[in-house]
């Protein structure tokens, strides 16, 4: 990937689901606050001006056109008599100044509609030299603004996911940067309102620029798994005790992202996955989920608190099958405890009792702690996989 200027800010991203969890806790209490980042200023908008500047120029030339007329002239002679005194050339007058009308309409002639034409002349300067203003006094100001971040969130890739991602982490007021190549894409960011860097994340530069040092997460969403490893290594090499959140797309890059450093890998494709069988096989309990987030944001409460709700599968052949949930739950040492059970032939029991046994492909909905995935694993996993004998 080539060099770009950091300071001269969407791949394509698959789905949106990114744990809260993960960004918000880090070390010195979490991801800090910030106020909305200001953008815009008085010159980003000439277009009201020069309509206005348009409007009052015209205006003038009509009513004078008219006064002319008015007074016997024709609308040839009196149009070039406008024309001529309004850009002040200066040409001899059509016909005489012979009349106090004849005065009065060209002395305010002269007044009206050569200020309307230097206005009109300046707001077209200030038009034609917009984006050179904007991008001298607007990435001035945005480096202002990030350098002054401190305990804030990176994100790498401004695709779908770095969307939706910054839209959510604007609704909780953190503060965030976002390091974006494609320079449509990083103008885009821009113009969205958000604190953006044109250039390369896979640069030390770049990361400098973005705040690693002082960061609390950094969140590399982009869809190429190759660049978010090396990112992660890159951030991870700038500062060791940042947490750093990671996208990957083929499985085997999970195990590549954690050794460069990633705190937490996230598989779009197999969140998604997952969430698609939970609405086919465990309807009952996918709409008990949907409800508890949209009740009073519940589950982002419990993700604050380091608690999250999940829905897994008991896998053929897999040690939960034939045990209760009440020896699940002691064989899984307080790292989660089971709320609701889905049998394969579609009974839902809601808060089952611990005497309850689980048989092979029930959905089990469980509450616990983020850090389960091993216990997960030796519990609904199957040790015999399908197509090997053993």
């Amino acid at each position: 990937m080539s060099e770009t200027d950091p300071w001269t800010a969407r791949p394509d991203d698959d789905l949106e689901r990114i744990p809260a969890a993960g960004l918000a806790r880090k070390r010195r209490g979490g991801v800090r606050r910030a106020p909305k980042p200001r953008m815009t200023g008085i010159l980003d908008s000439p277009v009201r001006n020069l309509y206005a500047g348009i409007a009052f120029t015209v205006s003038v030339m009509v009513i004078a056109c008219a006064a002319y007329m008015a007074a016997g002239w024709s609308f040839r002679d009196a149009l070039y008599m406008v024309v001529t005194t309004i850009y002040t050339v200066g040409y001899e007058e059509v016909h005489p100044i012979d009349t106090p009308f004849l005065y009065v309409v060209t002395i305010a002639l002269i007044v009206f509609g050569c200020t309307g034409i230097i206005f009109l002349t300046g707001v077209l300067v200030q038009y034609i030299t917009l984006s050179q203003l904007t991008t001298v006094t607007g990435l001035k100001r945005m480096k202002t603004q990030i350098d002054q971040l401190s305990d804030h969130v990176i994100v790498c890739g401004y695709g779908r996911i770095g969307v939706v991602l910054a839209r959510t982490l604007t609704a909780s007021s953190a503060g965030f940067v976002i390091i974006e190549q494609n320079e449509a894409v990083a103008a885009e960011a821009m113009t969205d309102g958000y604190l953006c860097i044109h250039g390369d994340a896979t640069s030390e530069t770049t990361l400098h620029a973005a705040g690693v040092t002082r960061a609390a997460v950094l969140a590399t969403v982009l869809p190429n798994d190759a660049i978010n490893v090396f990112i992660t290594l890159s951030a991870r090499s700038l500062n060791p005790e940042l947490s750093i959140i990671a996208r990957g797309e083929e499985p085997s890059t999970e195990g590549k992202l954690r050794q460069a450093g990633a705190t937490k890998v996230v598989m779009p494709t197999h969140i998604g996955a997952e969430r698609i069988a939970e609405l086919i096989l465990y309807e009952e309990s996918s709409r008990l989920l949907d409800g508890l987030e949209r009740t009073h944001g519940l589950q982002s409460g419990l993700r604050t608190f380091g608690i999250d709700l999940e829905i897994v599968t008991a896998a053929p052949h897999c040690p939960a099958i034939k045990m209760t949930l009440a020896a699940i739950e002691r064989q899984a040492k307080g790292a989660f405890f089971i709320i609701q059970i889905n049998r394969r032939d579609g009974d839902v029991q809601t808060d089952p009792p611990g005497s309850t046994v689980v048989r092979e492909g029930d959905g089990l909905v469980l509450m616990g702690r983020p850090n389960r995935a091993a216990m997960l694993a030796s519990l609904f996993e199957p040790r015999v996989r399908a197509g090997v004998r053993g």
